[in-house]
Parts: C-alpha cells; sequence; structure tokens
C-alpha cells in the first residue's frame, strides 16, 4: 500500500528547554502529521549520546536519552517548579541544540525531579522487566560519572574486567546515582510509550533508527566483550568505517568496535534477537543502519587515524536475518543499502524481503545513468529526497554541478521553476515514484538551505543540532503536503 511520511528528528522539535523532547510540540508534531495526511514519523536513534552529540554513538544501544524527557510533564507531575526549570541554562539561540549547555544544566534539573519521584508498582514492574540491560547501564553511567566521565577500558582491572566483589562495592557506594539512572530510563520509557500511542491512535507508525555498531564507551561492550573483536586487554583488533566516497577523501572512520560473528553464530544470534525485540517494543517500523556491513564489514586496523587502510571482512549474511524472523516473524525493516553495492550485497538485500532506500540526491548525475532515478524504482523501497547524512535539497542545488542541476531539471520537465521553489519539484517525483514508501525530511517540506543540515560525515562539532522554530509549520504548509500526499495515491485508507 502506497503511503508517506516525514523525517524529523525528535532533538529538532521545537521546545521551552533547548531541545526537542516528548513535549506538547512533540504531539502537535503528530497532529502536523495526521492533517498532511502522512503515515509514518521518521526519527533517529533515541539512545543517550555522548562526545560528539551522534545518536549513533550511544551509552546503550537499549538506553534512551534523558534529553527527550519533557521537563513540562515532570512539573505537572509536581516533581520540578516552572521556576526550576526556568532558571537553567539551556543556551538561547531557539534554532540550535547548545550541548555543552544542556549537558551541565539538565542532569541538575533531572536529579531534582528524582529526589523527589516516589517509586510505585508501574516503577517497580518496569525495573524488573529491563533488569537484562538496565543494571548494567546504571552502574556504567554511575562509575563513568565518578571517574571523571572515562571510559571502561580507563578504569582499573577489576572494575574493566568486572571483578564481581569490586562491582557489588560500586553498586553500594553508588546506588543513589544508580538509582538516579533507573529513574531516568523510566521516565523516558513512560513519555515515549505516550507519545507512540498518541500517533498510533491517529494512524501514525514511528519508524525508528538501529545503527548497526555499538559505541566503544557503552555498557554494551563493558557488559558482554565477548560480543566483539578484543585483545586480551580489552582493546578493539579493528574498528569500523567505510572506504574514500564521495563524503570523505580518506574514508569514513567511525571507530566502533566489531563483532566476533563467530561467537554469535554459536549463541544463535541471541544478543541481536534481544536488540531487535527492544526495537520493535519502541517502534513500528525499524530502519537498519549501514545493511551491507551484515554482508560484509569494513575493518580499519585499530589506532588508525583514517580509513583507508581497512579491508573487507565477511559479515553474518542471511543466517542474522532467518534467526531474527523465526523468533520475531515478519517484522518490518527497512534496509539502508546505500553505498557501494556488491552483487551480494544485492542479494542479501533481495533475500531478506526488506525494502531498501533510493535518495534522490544519488540520482542526478549527468555523465552516468543511476539506480536512483525514479524510472529503475521497484514497488518494495523506500524513496527520500535525502537523509540526515545529506545536504537539505536547497543547500544540495547550491552545491550542484550546474550540468548536473541541468540534467535535474531537464528530467523534472521543470526549466523554468525558481531554485528557492525546486525543492517542491524533488518532493513531487519522490511522491510520484512507484515506491511504496515515500519520507521526506521537514526541511525540504520548509525549503531550507545548509543551515538546517543535520549531519556531515566526517565532521565534528556542528552536527546533530537543528531545530524547527514555533510556528514554523502552519496550515498552508499542512494543506500542500496533503494535496500532494492525495494526488499521489498516498493518503492513509479510511
Amino acid at each position: 500500500m502506497r503511503s508517506s511520511g516525514i523525517l524529523l528528528p525528535v532533538s529538532s522539535l521545537p521546545s521551552r528547554y533547548g531541545i526537542g523532547s516528548f513535549s506538547k510540540e512533540a504531539y502537535e508534531f503528530v497532529d502536523y502529521l495526521e492533517k498532511a495526511g502522512q503515515s509514518s514519523w521518521q526519527i533517529l536513534p533515541l539512545g543517550p549520546t555522548g562526545y560528539g552529540d551522534s545518536p549513533y554513538q550511544s551509552f546503550s544501544t537499549f538506553a534512551g536519552n534523558p534529553y527527550f524527557i519533557d521537563l513540562e510533564t515532570l512539573t505537572d507531575e509536581g516533581l520540578l517548579t516552572r521556576q526550576e526549570c526556568e532558571n537553567c541554562d539551556f543556551g538561547t539561540n531557539p534554532e540550535y541544540v547548545d550541548y555543552e549547555k544542556m549537558y551541565h544544566a539538565r542532569f541538575g534539573v533531572l536529579r531534582k525531579a528524582y529526589n523527589r519521584y516516589q517509586p510505585d508498582n508501574s516503577y517497580e514492574t518496569f525495573v524488573k522487566e529491563n533488569t537484562d540491560w538496565l543494571e548494567d547501564y546504571c552502574l556504567y553511567m554511575a562509575m563513568k560519572d565518578s571517574l571523571c566521565g572515562s571510559s571502561w577500558n580507563k578504569w582499573e582491572d577489576e572494575l574493566k574486567y568486572r571483578n564481581p566483589t569490586a562491582l557489588a562495592k560500586k553498586r553500594r557506594e553508588l546506588s543513589d546515582d544508580v538509582d538516579f539512572y533507573r529513574f531516568l530510563q523510566y521516565e523516558f520509557s513512560v513519555q515515549w510509550a505516550k507519545l507512540k500511542n498518541y500517533a498510533n491512535e491517529k494512524g501514525i507508525r514511528m519508524i525508528g533508527d538501529i545503527p548497526i555498531y555499538v559505541a566503544f564507551d557503552s555498557a554494551d561492550t563493558w557488559a558482554n566483550p565477548e560480543l566483539f573483536q578484543f585483545d586480551e586487554e580489552g582493546n578493539p583488533k579493528g574498528v569500523a568505517g567505510v572506504p574514500p566516497d564521495a563524503f570523505s577523501k580518506t574514508g569514513q572512520l567511525w571507530g566502533n568496535p566489531l563483532y566476533n560473528w563467530g561467537y554469535h553464530k554459536k549463541t544463535e544470534f541471541a544478543w541481536w534477537i534481544k536488540r531487535m525485540q527492544a526495537c520493535f517494543k519502541r517502534y513500528d517500523i525499524v530502519r537498519v543502519d549501514h545493511f551491507r556491513g551484515f554482508d560484509e564489514y569494513y575493518a580499519v586496523p585499530y589506532g588508525d587515524s583514517t580509513a583507508e587502510n581497512g579491508k573487507w571482512e565477511k559479515g553474518p549474511g542471511i543466517a542474522l536475518f532467518q534467526a531474527i524472523k523465526k523468533e520475531l516473524g515478519a517484522v518490518d525493516i527497512i534496509a539502508e543499502d546505500l553505498g557501494y553495492l556488491t552483487d551480494s550485497v544485492l542479494k542479501l538485500v533481495h533475500d531478506s524481503g526488506y525494502p531498501g532506500m533510493k535518495v534522490l540526491q544519488f540520482a542526478f548525475d549527468s555523465r552516468e545513468e543511476s539506480d536512483y532515478l525514479p524510472h529503475h524504482y521497484p514497488h518494495n523501497c523506500v524513496v527520500y529526497t535525502g537523509t540526515h547524512d545529506n545536504n537539505t535539497l536547497l543547500g544540495w542545488l547550491d552545491e550542484m554541478r550546474p550540468e548536473d542541476r541541468k540534467f535535474a531539471r531537464h528530467y523534472m520537465h521543470n526549466a523554468k521553476t525558481a531554485k528557492k521553489d525546486l525543492p517542491w519539484d524533488f518532493v513531487r517525483l519522490a511522491m510520484a515514484s512507484v515506491a511504496d514508501l515515500a519520507v521526506i525530511p521537514m526541511q525540504d517540506y520548509l525549503c531550507l538551505g545548509s543551515e538546517a543540515r543535520i549531519n556531515t560525515p566526517s565532521t565534528l562539532g556542528q552536527n546533530w543540532k537543528w531545530r524547527l522554530l514555533p510556528g514554523q509549520i502552519d496550515d498552508r504548509l499542512l494543506e500542500r503536503i496533503r494535496e500532494m500526499t492525495k494526488l499521489y495515491g498516498r493518503l492513509p485508507k479510511e
């Protein structure tokens, strides 16, 4: 069935306190989606972020980001006062997140809410149901805070290698901090569940995003080192990345530890199944990042400063997804199959049955025919004008070679359209395509330029910051989106 949705990170929502959250503005955005005839809201990973602020480098693959806990809800519940929230410095520019100020202010005010909270049956049930990952994560974060934020590989050996006596002692010493992190995860879970239920009741499916890798500085690697390619000292034997490409001449050095796929196969992929179960408890659809890495993954020698000297190694292939299907049934997964695709990668995507991704910004190279041109699409795919790693359409048009822009205009038969209005022609191209699902970044509907870009791969400091301003989405825009959605047969069925 044909449908469409909008891509907007939670962090990019407007809100009173410095970053998008599960606030009333999130519920308003769901209402906007309904008015615009959309069926999906795609977000970025929701995990707690660290250095670099990337949602793809999280302290836990199971935990939620405390920044997204709505302070106004805590105020309504009597856990905070409005004055306490207003007194915090979350930054002064409503268009961009100030992560440094967010880090210093958010946890302080959340600690006040924790100090007033009285655990109830719902809290106890949450702790019991999530003990498998929750206890390791909360202890990890409490110890990390007590050790000046250092990663587990810098800890003394008895903590680094999880000596039971040493860990029991730390649990006692840091019990209040451990409880604080439990409280944060409980509040995150409750608030997210309410928002997701609201969206589902409106006919909106939540599309989540799961990074293929976990961060080295995470509870996942510390608690389960056997899952990864580590040496006896706890250092990675190799790290993840991708070779030189259009985004970076020296490749992208992600630095994540690589999986010990031999161990995963012996356990019948038990950890991955648990991970996917958690994802489908949180989301309706899951976009699996860097899908090609399951066929072959790029291994860069640990310690290298670029990704130029990596080599391709064999991944788990279809066996992983067969195990997931056996345990979870036919779940809704989107395969992020971008980049250089070999025949074996294409076969893996085909054999999985999952829809792959088509990105219009990759389509218009006047020098060669592209598989990303819409006349090549199968029905079973998801088309995007761009992703969080791309520039906005307007920013991209500014960067295009003149001959490529001319080719794009010729393809769309719109030689007279003003450049500032061109994003809508690309949106029309995506919506008119045969792709079962079309997902458009909110910035492209708003015809925003490079100032609204979410992420520039292989860079640090200016990413993941852009936010909507209050009032930027109005009824006129929503009606225009709805008209196009209806025109191309993507409205939800009554």
